[in-house]
């Protein structure tokens, strides 16, 4: 008895050291096995442990295996064919192709040249123009070259007697504009001067000319009995205001910008001082259409 003891001591102490041996110390990684790339295939099994087969249990390759039909579609489930439309046949060109109908002798040589465009009825603007209180008498159509104006009219006197020396040949259009416009310019003289407006002073109407007196030019509104030029206003009981830069503040700088800023509403080109040199001392006011209904207010 005495002898086993120690035995029977020191093997738990030995089992412990062993242990500790196993644990790998702490900082210390532990370095996995190495697996092979790729992995290697597990071994063939041996033929006497696989089951036999017959020549008819082997699978046939997917390349040699007969794919199965679908089913016939019931005959009420399938669609009538459709018939084929007949195709049209196309239209044989003749060659050489045929050449077009002559011109009617009516719109052909001096006959063409002879044909004349028929000037709108301007009626109802001469109505609306005695309506208005505005004086005027038809003149002699007008064709001077390439000016011309099929209607024109002589404009002696507008509303309330705002007398026009010596007149001025306009179309209905514009009369109508320039008549309305002048209503406006005599109530802003009631308002800003006091005084009533007697006149209007012209620089021209109709007037064969390029623009801005230019030769080189194309023609100008005025050469259509389509433009006037404002030079000044004439009232009662105090003195004329020119067109022209006046000192601001003024009440001539305001009047002058006011009915500037009217005739934006009547007419769709308006010019005058400072626009440029050549409307530094006079308005200008006409109708010429532009793209988009654009207008030049300036």
């Amino acid at each position: 008895m005495p002898l086993r003891r120690p035995t029977l001591f020191l093997a738990p102490r030995a089992l412990a050291l062993g242990l500790w041996a196993a644990v790998p110390a702490p900082g210390f990684a532990v370095e996995a096995p190495a697996v092979p790339v790729p992995p290697p295939l597990p071994p063939e099994r041996p033929n006497e442990l696989k089951p036999p087969q017959s020549p008819e249990q082997k699978p046939t390759p997917l390349s040699e295996a007969v794919k199965p039909t679908p089913p016939v579609r019931p005959a009420e489930l399938t669609p009538p064919a459709k018939e084929a439309a007949p195709e049209t046949p196309k239209p044989e060109i003749p060659t050489p192709p045929p050449t077009p109908p002559d011109r009617p002798p009516e719109l052909s040589g001096e006959a063409a040249l002879a044909l004349k465009v028929a000037p709108p009825d301007d009626t109802a603007c001469r109505t609306r123009l005695k309506r208005l209180g505005v004086a005027f008498e038809p003149l002699p159509p007008i064709a001077e070259g390439q000016c011309t104006a099929p209607l024109p009219l002589k404009v002696t006197k507008l509303a309330d007697d705002i007398t026009l020396p010596g007149g001025a040949t306009l179309t209905c259009q514009v009369a109508e504009s320039f008549a309305r416009w002048a209503t406006e310019v005599q109530v802003v003289a009631d308002r800003t001067l006091k005084h009533p407006l007697t006149g209007l002073e012209l620089g021209g109407t109709y007037v064969c000319r390029g623009q801005n007196h230019d030769v080189d030019a194309k023609l100008s509104d005025h050469a259509f009995a389509a433009a006037v030029d404002v030079m000044g206003f004439a009232f009662a009981g105090r003195a004329s205001i020119p067109v022209k830069a006046m000192p601001a503040g003024s009440e001539e700088a305001d009047f002058l910008a006011s009915v500037r800023s009217k005739a934006c509403g009547f007419f769709r080109t308006v010019l005058g001082p400072g626009t440029n040199a050549a409307h530094a001392n006079h308005f200008h006011f006409d109708d010429r259409e532009r793209n988009a209904g654009h207008r030049l207010c300036e």
